[in-house]
């Protein structure tokens, strides 16, 4: 594991609600987290305990209603919608269980486009071929999206979160749509990746047995954290 002491994403007493109807959500109920560079934290709790909010915090997609989110040291706390999109653009990768891929874009054009949209898209697809090998993909990236397996998809979404060289990845229930075994490889690579590369991922799942394969795992009820754990030792980990 390559973890330094520096923190890639804290948040603070985060507070989210929603109006639905008459009813108010109380979503979030005061949430701490910090999730250090190179760490591989795994969320949990059962619907409607907060997990999709946080993570949607955490991503500078939504803001809270109170709290705060610092992002590699940056406070967040008033940003306007340029500099939180920019954020997101050059420091966030997000990987989706139903993968996002623009169907009429092959894998390596899908991969590229968070650096073209950027700017930096020469630098990019100078690591792409490295990427492309980590990720066991580089005799894909002249498919589409529709001539690919579930699991090729879900490593392309992969290397487009991680094009950028982004500070954290948040990935929302990326073994979801896959079946046990290639859920398995996705899970395989996040950790190798942590491993060898010092990535830093953040990831919702339901799945116990996909939360294990995190360096930590946290339990959330009723918009709050109720537990923080530990995961068993890596050499213990399905091989």
């Amino acid at each position: 594991m390559i973890r330094s002491g520096t923190p890639a994403v804290s948040a603070r007493e985060l507070v989210k609600t929603y109006e639905l109807g008459e009813e108010t959500i109380h979503a979030l109920s005061g949430v701490d987290l910090e999730v250090m560079q190179g760490e591989f934290v795994s969320i949990m709790g059962a619907s409607g305990s907060g997990k999709s909010t946080l993570l949607h915090l955490l991503g500078l997609l939504e803001v809270p209603d109170s709290g705060s989110v610092s992002l590699g040291g940056l406070d967040t706390s008033g940003l306007d919608d340029d500099e939180l999109t920019r954020l997101r653009r050059d420091r966030i990768g997000f990987v989706f269980q139903g993968f996002e891929l623009i169907p009429s874009l092959d894998a390596r054009d899908n991969i590229l486009l968070p650096a073209e949209i950027r700017g930096s898209g020469a630098a990019a697809r100078e690591r792409l071929e490295q990427l492309a090998a980590t990720l066991q993909i580089s005799d894909r990236l002249s498919h589409r999206p529709g001539q690919l397996s579930g699991g090729q998809r879900q490593r392309v979404a992969l290397a487009r979160a991680l094009i950028n060289e982004p500070l954290v990845v948040l990935a929302d229930e990326p073994t979801g749509n896959l079946d046990s075994q290639t859920g398995e490889d996705v899970l395989r690579l996040l950790r190798e990746g942590v491993d060898q590369h010092g990535w830093t991922v953040i990831m919702v799942t339901h799945d116990p047995a996909a939360a294990r394969w995190a360096d930590r795992l946290i339990r959330l009820r009723d918009g709050r954290i109720t537990t923080t754990e530990d995961t068993v030792d890596p050499s213990d980990r399905q091989q």
